[in-house]
């Protein structure tokens, strides 16, 4: 198998995938308290939309709400489930208005009706639109996912539908969130964390990803270039190798 070494840089990435971090620093950086910097988090969500829109990215996937957030304090999580709901007030006119379809991935057992329903309305409001998939990852864990999948498959064996040894990566995949959109081409984490946190551990597994230093509520248009920018610089090669020159010696490893 041969590798183009160009075929990123002739293409914005079709799916990107945000880990939003730093939106607890920013406050305090600003003498303010937590909800302050969630609330300054989210209106970011509008400018660097639209800039991935003018890039030609068709799908977007935040992180918003880990299923490990729980544990922050109650009155911290009271005030971001507050946000998810103004956000779902605010903005559906706008993301009508610029043709993104909103989903969500998570589980949604431990969110409140009020949430659910304008969640569900969010989602069926804004289901024709067909420019960018905006997906928000709520209530979600990369572990949970892949062992909801496991559930789903091992329900089909229970019932004689399926095998246990007729299991395949593929089959597994297809039971994943988001199953039926591409995985993430790039994934960006922001202030400076070098690591993923539980986020689609599956999805990836062969993503290119970029970490800037800069706390979220500061991630501009300016750094979605530079995270664009960096991606169509990237060699993808899948675990693959690059073509050789005939003549080049030696091997290259991925």
């Amino acid at each position: 198998m041969s590798f183009d070494p160009h075929a990123a840089e002739q293409a914005a990435p079709r799916h990107v995938a945000i880990i939003m971090d730093g939106n607890n620093r920013w406050a305090k950086h600003h003498d303010l308290k937590p909800y302050a910097g969630h609330r300054a988090g989210v209106e970011v969500i509008r400018n660097v939309l639209d800039e991935f829109q003018k890039a030609g990215v068709g799908i977007v996937t935040l992180f918003a709400f880990s299923s490990e957030n729980w544990k922050r304090p109650s009155a911290e999580v009271n005030a971001l489930m507050t946000l998810f709901s103004n956000y779902l007030d605010s903005e559906i006119r706008k993301l009508n208005e610029d043709q993104v379809r909103l989903r969500f991935i998570g589980r949604r057992d431990r969110l409140s009706n009020a949430l659910l329903k304008k969640m569900d309305y969010a989602e069926q409001s804004t289901r024709l639109n067909r420019k960018t998939s905006l997906n928000i990852a709520l209530d979600y864990g990369g572990q949970w996912d892949i062992a909801e999948s496991a559930r789903q498959l091992a329900r089909r064996v229970e019932r004689g539908e399926l095998k246990a040894d007729d299991i395949n990566e593929q089959m597994l995949a297809d039971c994943l969130s988001l199953c039926n959109l591409p995985d993430p081409d790039l994934c960006i984490r922001t202030a400076g964390e070098n690591r993923i946190s539980n986020f689609m551990l599956w999805q990836l597994a062969y993503s290119e990803f970029y970490f800037s230093q800069v706390l979220w509520p500061d991630f501009d248009a300016t750094e979605v270039r530079a995270a664009l920018k960096s991606y169509a610089e990237r060699e993808r090669r899948y675990g693959g190798r690059l073509t050789q020159p005939e003549n080049s010696e030696g091997s290259h490893f991925a």
